[in-house]
């Protein structure tokens, strides 16, 4: 033991639903998701997508905000709740959050 503390190691999968579950946490977010028909839903993959290079995780999130949500306001919410959350819970360095609203209360 080196005396640095423990090291912790998380998969793709756990810095997704930690940047899902907090981006619900913004008032304005309906949903986390695309707004489209199932079958373009199905095409286009996850609505959370994780990138990590070298010590650092940058994170794109595609979101349905509801109906009269102020998206600047909004994404910027988001960009917040997910950042902190990684850094926070995870330990993460975040290099980036980007979040493109697809739809308003689809």
């Amino acid at each position: 033991m080196t005396g640095e503390g423990p090291v912790l190691s998380v998969g793709r999968g756990v810095i997704a639903e930690v940047a899902r579950l907090a981006a619900l946490e913004v008032p304005e977010v309906l949903r986390v998701g695309r707004a489209a028909p199932p079958w373009r839903v199905a095409l286009a993959g996850s609505p959370v997508r994780i990138r990590v290079r070298a010590d650092e995780v940058s994170v794109r999130i595609w979101l349905v905000a509801r109906p009269g949500a102020d998206l600047v306001t909004a994404t910027a919410a988001v960009q917040h709740a997910v950042g902190t959350a990684i850094e926070r819970l995870l330990g993460l360095r975040v290099a980036g959050v980007t979040v493109l609203v697809d739809g308003v209360g689809a």
